[in-house]
């Protein structure tokens, strides 16, 4: 059996301001959350990993659910050139908004 090579993770600068935003006591439950979610099938679609339906102004192509209540999202991309994800985003969605850092993206 062949073993499966894993995506290197780049978390974009922006993203430890949009950490800020969140309590910290979710930050290592995000963390985790990524590494197991997005080093192997980042582009897999399971229950708490899509696609978005039309990409936000960063870049982004997927979306991965996390946290209690599935209140938390991280926007990311994949390059399959350079077998990378790059995480744009992690933010708290409340009903039909998104808040990213000190942004609120409606959704």
């Amino acid at each position: 059996m062949a073993s499966r090579q894993p995506f290197g993770l780049v978390y974009d600068p922006e993203v430890k301001a949009h950490l800020r935003a969140i309590e910290r006591k979710y930050h290592s439950l995000i963390r985790a959350t990524i590494e197991e979610q997005l080093r192997f099938e980042p582009e897999k679609e399971t229950r708490n990993r899509k696609p978005l339906q039309r990409p936000l102004a960063l870049e982004a192509t997927w979306e991965l659910r996390c946290g209690p209540d599935n209140r938390f999202r991280v926007l990311y991309a994949v390059s399959h050139a350079r077998r990378e994800v790059q995480v744009l985003a992690v933010g708290i969605k409340e009903r039909d908004r998104l808040r990213v850092g000190r942004e609120e993206i409606k959704l």
